[in-house]
């Protein structure tokens, strides 16, 4: 008999949680609700809430609307979305996560203190990433966005740098980045860094390796747009190299191999549960004979 496990420390992050629970509600009273972009990286849930109205657009569109209702996902919006929509008369329903809107706070107050003295704002993460597109606004487009140590040739060490990190970047990378940062510094300049990682997040990273290390085999569940789910599935994969991605459950066609006993299904901030229920059914019905 195979076992089947579903990880409890994976699925939706609050901040998810909260957008699309802002989204169903919503949808009750109104047949249509425009979101601006994806509100959440996974295909079946957006196909799901748009079966019930939910309409996704992009910030083209967004200019174009007149007086209709649009939400703000989790990942937040630079000012010049807001703007858009006052002069467009545009309702805001807004589910910005209370993590990323502190710190598009920290940073347009850090840029705002220091921008006279020309000090470098920069941001850890992922370059064209929705969340990182808001931190950039709070900087009137200025900020620099390193992804990773080698980028940091993009700076001016002679010059006063402070460091802020997309909220859901992995916690040793941007500890490489500070430390790199702190080495090439000029004698006499300021540099400053917040940490402004997402805990919830963060400490996925450890407790899915756990999850992973105590199965012989692993589905990793996540739309292919997840950056956080291709971090985790990364840092799975080092707990446990037979750890298979996939997105849905019709995507297993095989029998598990023979040997293994304990299957761990697990997945990214943005996968549902109802989905990684779905694999566990599928798992159980192409093994029943074990």
């Amino acid at each position: 008999m195979i076992e089947v496990e579903i990880d409890n420390g994976s699925g939706f992050c609050f901040g998810v949680v909260t957008a699309i629970e802002s989204a169903e509600r919503e949808l009750k009273n109104t047949n249509t609700l425009y979101c601006l972009g994806d509100i959440v990286h996974n295909s079946l849930e957006v196909e799901r809430l748009e079966a019930s109205g939910l309409r996704t657009i992009g910030h083209d569109e967004f200019s174009r609307l007149e007086g209709e209702k649009v939400l703000l996902r989790a990942h937040g919006e630079p000012p010049s979305t807001y703007e858009i929509a006052r002069r467009n008369n545009i309702t805001i329903v807004d589910a910005t996560c209370p993590v990323v809107l502190r710190l598009q706070r920290k940073i347009h107050k850090c840029y705002e203190a220091t921008r006279d003295s020309h000090t470098q704002v920069v941001i850890y993460g992922k370059k064209g990433h929705a969340e990182v597109n808001g931190l950039v606004g709070q900087t009137e487009g200025t900020a620099i966005v390193i992804e990773k140590v080698q980028d940091l040739d993009r700076l001016d060490f002679n010059r006063n740098i402070c460091l802020f990190s997309q909220t859901t970047k992995s916690l040793d990378g941007f500890r490489e980045v500070v430390t790199a940062i702190q080495q090439r510094m000029a004698d006499g300049v300021q540099f400053e860094y917040f940490d402004t990682i997402c805990r919830q997040v963060a400490n996925r990273l450890p407790n899915i390796k756990v999850f992973a290390s105590r199965h012989d085999w692993v589905y990793f569940v996540a739309g292919k747009k997840s950056s956080n789910g291709k971090m985790l599935l990364e840092e799975c994969r080092k707990a446990n190299p037979n750890t298979v991605f996939i997105s849905e459950a019709k995507e297993i066609t095989e029998p598990l191999p023979e040997g293994v006993r304990s299957v761990g299904v697990c997945g990214a901030t943005s996968t549902p549960k109802w989905l990684m229920e779905e694999v566990a059914v599928r798992i159980r019905e192409l093994n029943s004979g074990r």
